[in-house]
């Protein structure tokens, strides 16, 4: 029985104000710039640390203080705007630890870290990018941008409990307890794969939600990797497994799309159509914007006749034509003509 080594805390605070919610967002611009020097140093320094745990087996310290100062002061602004809403004290401008403010994240220095681990973390991680990517609707709470990791402000699951949490605190003067207990599981969770990822600890994150404001007092983990790849051997086979789950089921979404629109959207000529629509203009031509498809030497990949033939169907006294750009410049250059800017709705 032992304490994860990535310990993050939230004091839910008595008494929030029902409307400062709404302008937090703007009050934590300050911050937002701060943060956004911060990160591309934290990314540049994490390849130096990558090289120095390959050849010592160890995380610099100082580069270890600035990563962990970096994740606690994103933490603290995160808690304050629209990661928790916990807090109405304003986040210091700090890479220290700050333990009297509601919202504190810690991270025990590694005596001793793997060097095969610092090259395969980043994929280990990925059934918890997953999850994360749940909490996050699509990645926009913990963003992983050019190998850089920032926390955002509120999205998904995160955002929306956090916007449900602020309607209510304007409503009834209360923080939900169980919303913000659930929140709070959810940024845990995340910090934690941060951690990890950002090369702070070997110990794996486990896969499950610690809600409340604070760390669970012990939890039963695996033991810290070694040069033997312990952890390694253990979370290959199932990471392997989910790639090969998401690889299919993305493989056989795109193939029945494709098969439905082969089956089914097709006229009696065998021509993929646009609907009908009704078009007037008081010049001469309509013109309906350019279709770029550029590429060089690529016939090998693709081959000459990927896209097929396109063409339009007449079944009125008029003239229509597809040609290229120029040269329908050059023939409407002396009439008047209407632009459409795109067929639909």
């Amino acid at each position: 029985m032992t304490t994860y080594p990535v310990r993050v805390r939230g004091q839910l605070e008595p008494g929030l104000s029902r409307w400062l919610w709404l302008v937090k967002w703007f009050l934590a611009v300050p911050h937002y710039l701060v943060l956004a020097l911060l990160w591309p140093a934290f990314a540049l320094a994490a390849p130096v640390a990558a090289v120095a745990i390959l050849v010592t087996g160890r995380y610099p310290r100082p580069l270890f203080d600035f990563a962990v100062g970096v994740l606690r002061w994103t933490w603290r602004v995160a808690y304050y705007s629209f990661g928790a809403l916990g807090t109405d004290r304003y986040p210091p401008f700090s890479l220290g630890a700050e333990p009297d403010y509601p919202a504190t994240l810690d991270i025990a220095y590694p005596e001793r870290l793997s060097r095969g681990l610092v090259l395969v973390k980043w994929l280990l991680a990925i059934p918890h990018l997953v999850v994360v990517a749940v909490f996050a609707g699509g990645g926009g709470y913990l963003a992983l941008r050019a190998g850089e990791w920032a926390l955002s402000p509120a999205s998904g699951l995160v955002g929306l409990l956090t916007l449900f949490a602020g309607v209510a605190l304007l409503v009834t003067g209360r923080y939900p307890r169980g919303v913000f207990d659930f929140v709070l599981g959810m940024d845990r969770w995340a910090l934690r794969v941060a951690a990890y990822v950002g090369l702070l600890t070997d110990a794996y994150p486990p896969f499950r939600l610690d809600s409340g404001g604070d760390e669970p007092g012990a939890a039963t983990l695996d033991p810290p990797a070694t040069g033997s790849g312990g952890t390694a051997r253990r979370a290959v086979p199932a990471v392997l497994g989910i790639l090969l789950l998401l690889t299919g089921f993305g493989a056989s979404a795109a193939g029945a799309l494709a098969m439905w629109a082969d089956q089914t959207q097709r006229d009696a000529g065998g021509a993929i159509t646009t609907p009908a629509q009704h078009l007037h203009t008081d010049g001469y031509a309509l013109e309906l914007g350019t279709a770029e498809m550029n590429w060089t030497d690529a016939g090998w990949v693709v081959g000459e006749d990927w896209l097929g033939r396109v063409g339009i169907r007449v079944d009125a006294d008029a003239f229509a034509g597809i040609g290229p750009t120029a040269d329908v410049e050059r023939y409407l250059s002396t009439v008047d003509r209407d632009r459409l800017a795109e067929l639909g709705g």
